[in-house]
């Protein structure tokens, strides 16, 4: 028995006539009252009772027509699911992403996404680096933005920022007027900083920074999160060298300002694994490479988070997007 067989036996079950029922699927009379009468063969039972005037279905055959239709629906709705599934609109993708991210790529590229698909649901986990390169290669995360150098064995790695590092100060710093700051201004400064082992490459880049400068880096204060960091610089404890985009944060209490050049530039990546051929995970990769071509863009407005990236599950949006969202 086919699906095939199942419509045309639905069709005449509806016309009770099959003449009406062949025009309805497009064949003509005969092969359908074979196919008819071979169902019933296959089936062992009697589904219509045919007279001259009338057809009709037999007790057997309103029972089977119930069936029928509930198994032509579950196939329609099986294809349908197959379908958007292979076109990425529903799924589940877990995103890990570095604490930066959270104020760079993520406000623009999650409620972009999610209104062009609204039925994937997101998972969000903030990690380090390292630890989302393990989480990739046994698959607790699909899709990771980080930062480099990594050891990408296995992974496909795709730029998505680069931006140069500003001296963040407390407002009333005597440099916080200044048009560029001297990193050799800051020697003397009590430095806070990430420890190293929470942003390893960042902290490496910024020490090498110092010492061509001639400097040596002196963290007086270490802390895990960007928002203790601006916390207590706003409070005048001390000075830090942050991506430029931690201005997009607008702390208040704290004055970004721009390094005399040469300024060392930091880097956010995205990796995946090779071998990952979620379709999900392909449209999302599509869109963030729209939102890193965007961010490159020095047209576009950069994006000042409205919330943490982590609050932003699965929040349906009933309008479709084709561009990016512009903040108001």
């Amino acid at each position: 028995m086919e699906l095939r067989h199942l419509r045309y036996f639905v069709t005449v079950a509806e016309e009770l006539h099959f003449r009406r029922a062949a025009e309805r699927l497009n064949i003509a009379q005969p092969p359908l009252s074979q196919q008819i009468r071979r169902l019933e063969d296959e089936l062992g039972i009697t589904l219509f009772n045919r007279t001259r005037r009338k057809v009709q279905l037999t007790s057997a055959g309103r029972r089977f027509l119930e069936e029928a239709r509930r198994t032509l629906d579950q196939a329609e709705r099986a294809v349908r699911i197959a379908q958007r599934t292979s076109r990425g609109e529903v799924g589940l993708l877990a995103v890990g992403f570095v604490s930066a991210a959270d104020f760079t790529v993520l406000p623009l590229l999650l409620p972009l996404f999610q209104r062009r698909f609204p039925d994937v649901q997101l998972r969000l986990p903030t990690m380090s680096s390292t630890e989302q390169l393990d989480a990739l290669r046994d698959g607790r995360i699909d899709v990771g933005f980080l930062r480099p150098p990594m050891d990408a064995e296995g992974l496909v790695v795709e730029p998505i920022l680069k931006e140069p590092l500003v001296a963040a100060l407390p407002i009333g710093h005597p440099l916080a007027a200044s048009r560029r700051v001297q990193v050799r201004s800051l020697a003397k400064e009590r430095y806070i900083f990430f420890p190293r082992n929470v942003a390893p490459s960042f902290y490496d880049l910024v020490v090498s920074y110092y010492r061509t400068a001639g400097l040596s880096l002196h963290v007086t204060h270490e802390a895990e999160h960007l928002q203790t960091i601006l916390s207590l610089i706003a409070g005048g404890v001390g000075v830090s060298l942050l991506p430029a985009s931690v201005r997009h944060l607008k702390r208040p209490g704290v004055v970004c300002c721009p390094l005399r050049p040469p300024v060392p530039h930091v880097e956010m990546k995205m990796a995946y694994r090779r071998d990952n051929d979620s379709d999900v995970l392909r449209v999302f990769l599509e869109t963030a490479r729209e939102v890193a071509r965007a961010l490159r863009s020095p047209r576009l407005e950069k994006p000042a988070p409205s919330r943490d990236a982590s609050a932003l599950r699965s929040e349906p949006v009933a309008t479709h997007t084709h561009g990016l969202p512009r903040q108001q």
